[in-house]
């Protein structure tokens, strides 16, 4: 049964509910709802099922006052406490008892099938919760480190390893316009001086024009000109004297 201090959770709620009188079973067969005046209930109402600890109580309630009319403990399912009918999925029969212990068996019945569902479901929800936790406390060790697994080797059973056996990577190397590469930039040092504005040796310049040239004795450069002085292509040099 429960005990003090444990909270009382809902696990199911349904507004409409009746409930029946029914005779005492003669035979082994079951009870049957037709045996019931079902279009005559005793009394109609609400049914709250509450759990309280591992104990479910089927509570049938007054619509509008919350006044308890009957209740039944259950402490398994399916058990005594609640039976089904041989005739219909809709109809059952509780065990209700008082505060003195007294009991007595009744009909409930819904009229929708889905709200008989839900309560079947809700019970047995809750009692799959109850094995679940006597199984846990026959052996509270073994559930909190559940299954072990076996990660040793077998025999003959070996493992090959490869380590720093990948291939490098090349790094890719920077492209310029047109996908060629980059040159280097230049060695650390002095850069060369520009040429300077006085030819160098042994230069040649091709000419233009006649055939007339000057040469200095004193410079071995050679420079030709042009006969025609608007087309001298170095613009305002003086041909050197003779």
């Amino acid at each position: 049964m429960a005990t003090e201090g444990e909270y009382e959770s809902i696990l199911c709620v349904k507004p409409d509910v009746n409930v029946y009188r029914i005779p005492p079973r003669a035979t082994n067969r079951g009870y049957r709802a037709a045996d019931w005046k079902l279009d005559v209930p005793d009394w109609s109402g609400r049914m709250r099922i509450t759990a309280k600890g591992k104990v479910a109580y089927i509570k049938l309630e007054d619509k509008v006052s919350g006044e308890l009319f009957a209740q039944a403990p259950v402490t398994e399912y399916p058990g005594i406490a609640v039976e089904t009918v041989s005739d219909s999925s809709r109809y059952f029969v509780l065990r209700i008892q008082d505060d003195n212990g007294r009991s007595a068996f009744i009909g409930v019945g819904f009229g929708d099938r889905g709200d008989s569902f839900d309560f079947n479901v809700s019970l047995q929800d809750h009692f799959k919760w109850v094995k679940q936790e006597n199984e846990i406390s026959k052996n509270p060790q073994g559930a909190a480190l559940g299954p072990k697994l076996d990660l040793g080797f077998k025999d003959g059973q070996t493992i090959t390893l490869n380590i720093g056996q990948g291939k490098k990577r090349d790094k890719p190397r920077p492209q310029g316009a047109g996908g060629l590469g980059l040159l280097p930039p230049p060695p650390k040092g002095k850069m060369a001086p520009p040429p300077s504005s006085a030819f160098s040796n042994h230069n040649t310049v091709p000419q233009t024009g006649g055939s007339d040239t000057d040469l200095d004795s004193s410079n071995s450069n050679t420079v030709v000109q042009s006969s025609n002085p608007s087309s001298d292509l170095w613009g305002d040099f003086s041909s050197p004297a003779r």
